[in-house]
């Protein structure tokens, strides 16, 4: 993506993150339930959070992993490192991680791939920073089961995408197939709009 589309994201990012925290949590109460527990204690050894934002998740990982995160707005970073949690925070974009190869044992995103403008690339450096046998846990918000549902999300994303690049018809499991991974563990709920899932790099 061009610096200058990344800049722009960068700002609204910057500019949500005061208010992203209530949001979320009127969010988690209301549609996405213990997604957070669910994906956060799958976690195991050296974990990568992608678009870790205000670190929502960090109190919810398993004591003995070792955490990094990164994400695209600074503002959002600032209020991660403040969660009391030891992590390395770097400013980044999910799209080129700034990692080599095979450096962690579990990449985590939740509710982020609606929003990475190329959320295929960032699928494909997830994969490529993960050691083999690593895990992968995804969580987002994606495409209704239903048609009603998909058409309200249809008339949303006129709006959300323009303003703050927030797709609501994605379907990542979909990326995350095509790449190689085993699926291991996947939930739908909420007519089809919540889902997360556990899948695994394969050992060789």
């Amino acid at each position: 993506m061009a610096g200058k589309d990344l800049d722009g994201l960068r700002r609204y990012w910057d500019k949500q993150s005061g208010s992203y925290d209530r949001q979320m949590t009127l969010l988690d109460r209301k549609f996405f339930g213990d997604t957070r527990q669910w994906v956060c204690a799958q976690a195991e050894g050296e974990v990568l959070e992608v678009a870790v934002g205000t670190g929502l998740n960090l109190p919810l990982y398993p004591a003995d992993v070792t955490l990094t995160g990164i994400d695209l707005s600074p503002a959002m970073l600032e209020q991660a490192r403040g969660r009391g949690r030891a992590i390395d925070a770097r400013t980044g974009d999910a799209q080129r991680l700034e990692f080599p190869d095979a450096s962690f044992d579990t990449v985590v995103s939740t509710f982020a791939l609606c929003a990475i403008p190329d959320e295929k690339a960032a699928i494909g450096q997830m994969w490529r920073v993960l050691r083999p046998g690593g895990l992968l846990l995804l969580a987002d918000h994606v495409v209704s089961t239903a048609w009603y549902a998909r058409g309200v999300q249809r008339l949303v994303e006129l709006v959300s995408i323009p303003v703050g690049g927030e797709h609501f018809r994605r379907r990542p499991i979909e990326d995350v197939r095509a790449k190689g991974f085993t699926i291991e563990r996947h939930e739908r709920f909420k007519l089809g709009i919540v889902e997360r899932l556990a899948a695994r790099k394969p050992a060789s």
